[in-house]
């Protein structure tokens, strides 16, 4: 086993990291930005060192900065979480040059799995229905790529071969609208991923995001972990997990499991990872991708396998160990639901909104989780995405889990940056999410949200009034604001090159944002 561990993360993932380690006796290294040095992984860990400033370029992104700390560190293992260099097969690939075990796949099983038409062609090989679609369509041949279309049939989606999070995917409905598809989206593959391929893919619709939690060892072994709900998206963005999913039978999830189990192995896959299908509502499902890394939803399944730690499994199955061979059968127990927190308003279009945590107090009692990096009087720095923490539930039912997720919500208090709170309140109380009725563009086609009510605005002119009164307790006698209520200047400064000044009103949006 591993003695010491750095996790080449921050937040949120790299403390949940940091607690399997304390509890398996390793001592861990963080790494962080200027604007991160207060946060609480940086506190908690063994040692921590510096690797640069805000922009994630040189920091988080930085694969020579965070070797470098490794081996200053004298660490085992580099523990990458999700995001940043999670998926990126240069960084696997200099971690095994440096003698330094990556806790994930390979860099070439990433590579292939990564690239969206290499990954299709495995699973072709491996007996895993993919949607239908043509491969390495050359935008500059519009002739050929008309006949691949038609081919195909339209609807269709042009997706970015390299693509990921969303971006690089235009659906086309009709044959006119091929060409400005294909040029917007390999433009945007060429400028997110440096890897303008595209390739075309049918367009399931109605169809549910279902994905496959699979654990490989280096002996040929892979467990699954049955499936997780990922149908609750905005802007092909997950916003919501769930598991298990209320759509898929036992049968059904044997045959998932099955598919992800063979895609694991035709793929010669290691360590933790997500295969993710879609799903019709005849129950047929198709190969969508492969997450090569931990996700942001694992906890859900965690929960429901009768609290499994997979980030104890990726270090045991790194180190050499084994995990049994195929589907799980001691779950899925009960229901789990998770709700990302972002820093956004709801209320206008999402906007982010990020700045000083005012105050925080988390949700407590039976089956409820909050897995965050929050605290009150953190600055959350504008360098990196919005998620401020993931609030997981557990119950026997999923309907019970839905009345504890809505009680949740209402105990977990965020003051300051406007959240999406209030979003995933409205969600629990939709009748079509209750029924299991969505898909994934369920929610931009069926669901907004609702005016703020009078009540809502009572009690959030409350609570920022409750957090002044907190932060007016810290000044000292001359005047002098503790260094709680002081916002970083790294990322005062960058808000204030890229944000609008951002005031309280207490007028009639009430504890509403106003931008002055």
């Amino acid at each position: 086993m591993f003695k010491r561990i750095l996790i080449a993360n921050r937040g949120e993932i790299a403390l949940r990291v940091q607690r399997t380690c304390r509890e398996l006796g390793i001592e861990t290294v963080a790494v962080y930005s200027e604007p991160d040095r207060n946060l609480l992984h940086v506190r908690q860990a063994d040692k921590a060192v510096h690797i640069g400033e805000g922009p994630a370029t040189e920091s988080y992104l930085n694969i020579e900065k965070i070797i470098k700390a490794a081996q200053d560190s004298g660490v085992d293992a580099i523990h990458p979480g999700y995001g940043f260099l999670s998926e990126n097969a240069d960084f696997a690939n200099a971690c095994a040059d440096a003698d330094i075990t990556f806790i994930g796949p390979s860099g070439d099983a990433m590579k292939s799995l990564g690239d969206k038409v290499s990954a299709r062609k495995i699973m072709e090989d491996a007996n895993v229905p993919i949607v239908p679609g043509a491969n390495d369509v050359d935008p500059a041949d519009l002739t050929a790529a008309a006949s691949a279309a038609d081919r195909v049939g339209f609807p269709l989606l042009v997706k970015a071969s390299a693509g990921g999070g969303g971006r690089g995917i235009r659906l086309v409905e009709k044959p006119e609208d091929l060409e400005n598809a294909m040029r917007l989206a390999s433009s945007e593959a060429s400028s997110s991923f440096g890897n303008a391929t595209i390739f075309f893919e049918r367009f399931v619709s109605p169809a549910r995001h279902i994905e496959v939690q699979i654990v490989a060892d280096s002996h040929g072994n892979v467990s699954a972990f049955g499936e997780r709900e990922c149908s609750v998206q905005r802007r092909n963005q997950k916003v919501l997990e769930e598991a298990p999913s209320i759509a898929v039978t036992p049968a059904i999830r044997e045959k998932l499991c099955d598919a992800a189990i063979a895609a694991a192995k035709g793929s010669g896959y290691q360590n933790a990872g997500t295969v993710e299908f879609l799903m019709d509502n005849d129950g047929e499902f198709y190969f969508l991708e492969v997450n090569a890394r931990l996700q942001v939803e694992h906890p859900v399944t965690e929960l429901v396998y009768g609290g499994v730690d997979l980030v104890a499994l990726q270090i045991a199955v790194a180190a050499g160990g084994t995990v049994e061979d195929g589907l799980i059968d001691s779950g899925p127990i009960g229901w789990a639901i998770e709700c990302r927190i972002n820093g956004e308003d709801p209320y206008e279009n999402f906007r982010p909104s990020l700045g000083l945590i005012d105050y925080v107090e988390y949700p407590n009692g039976p089956g409820v989780r909050f897995d965050s990096m929050l605290f009150s009087g953190l600055d959350v720095p504008v360098f990196y995405d919005s998620l401020l923490g993931k609030l997981i539930v557990w119950a026997e039912t999923r309907d019970l889990a839905i009345q504890r997720m809505q009680r949740a919500l209402q105990d977990l208090v965020i003051s300051g940056p406007q959240t999406n709170i209030p979003f995933h309140r409205e969600l629990m109380n939709n009748q079509d999410f209750q029924n299991g009725d969505i898909y994934t563009n369920w929610l931009e086609n069926n669901f907004s949200m609702p005016e703020a009510t009078k009540t809502e605005n009572e009690i959030h002119l409350a609570l920022a009034a409750a957090a002044i009164a907190s932060l007016l307790k810290s000044q000292n006698m001359t005047g002098q604001t503790t260094s709680v209520s002081r916002a970083s200047k790294w990322t005062a400064a960058a808000r204030k090159n890229n944000t609008q000044e951002i005031v309280i009103s207490s007028g009639e949006s009430g504890w509403r944002r106003g931008i002055r």
